[in-house]
């Protein structure tokens, strides 16, 4: 199994952000709903319960409850997990534009969540960044 890079300079060489296509949502998911895995994008179990990420598309089929719409930009770029920096980086450069963003950090690739209207602005900023 590869690593990814570790070295912040050459990881942000690297971006190549990809806008990924559709409309996502972060649902809150009661204990006693269940969702079928292949609907669900990422879940994370908090204190509070679990949040699921979904398209916006099963949200409205399942009736699930959100509060924004956001676009799913993923950084094609294969970070290590011990990489150091690379989300202080773009989170500075989105936050100077303005820009929310959440961010899920996998094994292979760091991907972000933005607000749908500010989509196009992020991936300019994230281009600039690289």
């Amino acid at each position: 199994m590869q690593t990814g890079e570790t070295n912040l300079a050459t990881i942000l060489k690297s971006l190549s952000p990809f806008l990924n296509p559709g409309s996502y949502v972060f649902c809150p998911l009661p204990p006693d709903r269940e969702i079928d895995n292949k609907d669900i994008l990422c879940s994370f179990r908090e204190s509070e319960g679990t949040c699921v990420i979904v398209t916006k598309e099963t949200a409205d089929r399942l009736n699930m409850e959100y509060t924004v719409v956001m676009s799913w930009i993923t950084l094609t770029v294969h970070s290590s997990l011990e990489a150091v920096g690379l989300t202080a980086a773009f989170s500075k450069a989105l936050t100077n534009a303005n820009v929310s963003c959440n961010v899920v950090a996998a094994l292979n690739h760091d991907h972000i969540f933005v607000p749908e209207k500010d989509a196009p602005k992020a991936m300019t900023v994230l281009a600039q960044l690289s």
